[in-house]
């Protein structure tokens, strides 16, 4: 591993750090939005307690930070992704993105879920996948009107895609889709909890 990679590695998990949420909700609005809602340093959070005007930046900026990561920089090493050490430096940057946005360094280590960051870096992986799961998001957000159990589905759906739908021949995209999944899963404990006893919040 070379002192480029590490550094490209490093750089991931800062861009992964940028708070987007905290830093709209203090500059703009005086706000942290950690201290309202769902406590969550995330874009669905954001919507819900300073609205779209602030929600949908915040939404746009931590999948583009996401999808930099497991593009852009990867890009950088292998020009064609058409190859298995490709994709999974693609995964590694990834990877080191939503860990900074779970635990970002600018935030107290008081992040966001990763959703939107995982969004953007399925959408360097796998084009096909990532809106097919954001097509899934979409049909139970609006039957639902409840994004943490959209997002987890959506979450759950890719393994699912890339294992059956879309075939994959790079075994560690797989392996990332089911770790991802878990993940998100994970991060959503407390939402779990809320929709077991029919608490979790719904929008519009």
């Amino acid at each position: 591993m070379t002192a480029e990679f590490i550094a490209c590695i490093l750089i991931s998990y800062l861009l992964g750090s940028i708070p987007t949420a905290v830093w709209v909700g203090n500059i703009f609005y005086q706000k942290d939005v950690r201290d309202f809602g769902s406590g969550n340093a995330g874009a669905t959070n954001t919507f819900r307690v300073l609205g779209a005007k602030a929600g949908i930046p915040v939404l746009l900026f931590d999948v583009i930070k996401g999808w930099f990561c497991a593009y852009v920089l990867a890009r950088y090493f292998y020009p064609s992704f058409l190859s298995n050490p490709a994709v999974n430096t693609q995964i590694t940057f990834g990877v080191a993105a939503i860990v900074g946005h779970i635990y970002p360094l600018f935030a107290g280590f008081r992040g966001g879920k990763g959703v939107a960051t995982a969004l953007g870096i399925i959408i360097a992986l796998h084009v096909e996948a990532s809106f097919s799961c954001f097509g899934i998001f979409l049909v139970i957000l609006f039957i639902t009107r409840i994004v943490s159990l959209s997002s987890m589905v959506a979450a759950v759906s890719f393994p699912l895609f890339v294992g059956f739908v879309y075939p994959e021949s790079y075994h560690s995209l797989v392996v990332f889709s089911i770790v991802m999944s878990l993940l998100i899963i994970l991060t959503h404990t407390k939402n779990i909890q809320r929709l077991v006893r029919g608490e979790e919040k719904k929008i519009f």
